[in-house]
Parts: C-alpha cells; sequence; structure tokens
C-alpha cells in the first residue's frame, strides 16, 4: 500500500518516511535535544501507524503535523513540539506576507499573494520537470526569499531564482548519473 500526502495546495506526493525523520530531528534540535536516535524511533512509529491504518492511503500534511507533535509531547520533548509548531506557525506568516509585483514599477498594479505552487507547476509545464524535483526547485527558491526578508517581490527576481536554481539541481542531478 503506497500512502500520499496531501499538500496544503491541493496537490497530492507520496509519503516519505525521511520528511518524518527530518521534521523531528530539526524540532528536537531546535529545542536544544539533537538526539537522531529518538528522532529516528518517533519517525518510525508515525510510519508505522499510518502503514497500519486499513483504509489509510491519503493523509494530509497537518494530519502528520499533529501525529508529530503527538508524538513529541507524549515522549516528553514538549519545547520540541513548541518549537516544532512556532517554526509551522511562522512559515504560514513569512508566505502570508510576501506580494508578487510585477516588474516595472506602476501604483495601480495588483500585487498577488507568494505562492510556491505557481513556481512548481511553472517548471512542471514549462520545463516538464518532475514534480518532486519542481518541488525542490520552489522550496529552495522559498528559502532564498525568506532569507532575503523582503515582502514585495518582483516576479523578474523570481524569474532569475528559479533559473539559477534550476540549472544548478539538473548540474547537480547530471553529475550524480552514473556512466553506464
Amino acid at each position: 500500500m503506497r500512502i500520499r500526502v496531501m499538500k496544503t495546495d491541493g496537490t497530492a506526493e507520496p509519503y516519505l518516511h525521511t520528511k518524518v525523520l527530518g521534521t523531528f530531528h530539526h524540532a528536537l534540535s531546535e529545542s536544544g535535544e539533537p538526539n537522531l536516535y529518538a528522532a529516528e524511533q518517533m519517525a518510525q512509529a508515525v510510519t508505522y501507524y499510518l502503514y497500519s491504518q486499513p483504509n489509510s492511503r491519503t493523509v494530509t500534511t497537518d494530519e502528520i503535523h499533529l501525529m508529530i507533535q503527538s508524538v513529541l509531547c507524549d515522549t516528553g520533548h514538549i519545547l520540541a513540539a513548541e518549537a516544532l509548531n512556532q517554526h509551522r506557525n511562522q512559515r504560514k506568516l513569512q508566505r502570508r506576507r510576501i506580494e508578487v509585483v510585477e516588474d516595472t514599477p506602476n501604483d495601480d498594479t495588483a500585487a498577488v499573494p507568494w505562492s510556491k505552487s505557481a513556481i512548481v507547476e511553472h517548471l512542471v509545464s514549462r520545463y516538464h520537470l518532475s514534480r518532486s524535483l519542481a518541488r525542490v526547485i520552489a522550496g529552495q527558491v522559498e528559502e532564498t526569499i525568506f532569507r532575503m526578508e523582503i515582502f514585495r517581490v518582483r516576479k523578474g527576481l523570481i524569474r532569475h531564482l528559479v533559473e539559477t536554481e534550476t540549472e544548478a539541481m539538473l548540474q547537480a542531478e547530471e553529475q550524480l548519473k552514473i556512466p553506464l
């Protein structure tokens, strides 16, 4: 049985145990308890639970988040659960604050909200990249925008960041290929 994860933008992707592991480890590290073994054990518990459910084929990111928080709290890692929740809320707030504007300065140009999924769709449709690679590229672009701490982003900057990240990812992918 394959489990699919329903993302907040409505798309679904395969469940990855490593993402849950990474979330546990990040939360534990943020709270000053960087214990990889504990993170592995807790991630295994979530994965086991998901696969043991008879009709569980699709799970939302919110459900996974709540499972992770529950496991952290139930195992005495309250600070890690709080750090995880704070991190998630901070990301949501950052996304809501960012507006995308046209390249030409014009007072009557309407800004549109930030959408990582718009980048994914563009990469999939225009360059025929896999959805998973497009999500990684869009995530890296989003991280760059967050680090810049700007709230009005020009489309030209986004295009530049997407092109740069896409080139880097494709180059890395090419270097990882094993010659036949």
